[in-house]
């Protein structure tokens, strides 16, 4: 008999978008990781005024933009920046709310009155909204927007992980475990964890796409990565502020491209897992 590792495996691989969304991901990944090292590149000394606004050619595939720099490389480059927000900013969200929605769902009473609370607090503002109103306390930086993204994410692990304690604490095999004498410590993340995880993966690999939108618009808006940083919401920012957009709209079209991709690349990649890892969600 197969285990259910691999019966997930062979479900994922059955999963049309899933195989897609993985292939987007890993060429994502890959070129965040190994573009530094093929395509060195340093934001501060890569002006070239006598090249400004060029369209997309073979010297510059993706053109110049009005300081003259390499569009091209800035979008490749720019990924690293992109993957890093999204997945530090959903490991942020995904740890605090799994415990927070943990300890409601199992110890109830007031404790999950009191952590209820506070993830209708963070529901009650749009989630961009809230980010902006963090980064603008904390100031505008790189980690401020990961850490504001992160908080966003938080409510959702919550109630996520909160209604599948719900459902797991009154399981035969967590009953057994209570009657054994087994501490708190122990039924919560020895028995009741492992349940929640393929609900929570399939949220953390959507919720990807989530944050990059949010941390390009975070970028748009200057409160993101700064200057000469190439982030690809403000690369947008760059061409739309300047007015660049009608008559050089390349400026605009590839980092925007980019952010479609990576957000289409982890929902389909969250999809296929959903199939996978639920197969009566189908």
């Amino acid at each position: 008999m197969e285990s259910p590792t691999r019966q997930a495996f062979k479900r994922f691989l059955k999963s049309p978008s899933g195989k897609v969304g993985l292939a987007l991901t890993l060429a994502l990944v890959l070129l965040a990781l190994f573009i530094p090292v093929l395509k060195p590149y340093d934001p501060t000394t890569d002006r070239d005024y006598l090249n400004r606004l060029k369209p997309p050619s073979l010297e510059h595939p993706f053109g110049t933009d009005h300081l003259g720099r390499d569009i091209f490389t800035r979008v490749l480059h720019g990924s690293r920046i992109s993957l890093q927000v999204g997945v530090l900013s959903v490991g942020i969200g995904l740890v605090a709310g799994t415990l927070l929605g943990l300890i409601a769902g199992f110890f109830r009473g007031r404790t999950e009155v009191a952590i209820g609370w506070l993830a209708d607090l963070l529901l009650a503002f749009p989630g961009t909204l809230l980010a902006i109103a963090i980064v603008a306390v904390a100031g505008p930086s790189l980690q401020n927007a990961m850490i504001a993204i992160g908080v966003v994410q938080i409510p959702v692990y919550i109630r996520l992980a909160r209604s599948m304690v719900l459902s797991l604490r009154e399981q035969d095999f967590v009953q057994a475990a209570v009657a054994l004498g087994a501490g708190n410590g122990r039924i919560l993340f020895k028995h009741i964890l492992p349940g929640t995880l393929p609900p929570l993966v399939v949220q953390a690999t959507l919720s990807i796409g989530t944050a990059t939108l949010e941390a390009a618009a975070l970028g748009f808006l200057g409160l993101g990565a700064q200057p000469p940083a190439p982030e690809w919401g403000a690369m947008i920012a760059d061409s739309f502020k300047g007015g660049y957009a009608m008559n050089a709209p390349w400026t605009m079209i590839f980092p925007g491209l980019f952010i479609m991709l990576t957000v289409l690349a982890f929902n389909l990649l969250g999809d296929g897992l959903r199939d996978a890892l639920d197969p009566r969600s189908r």
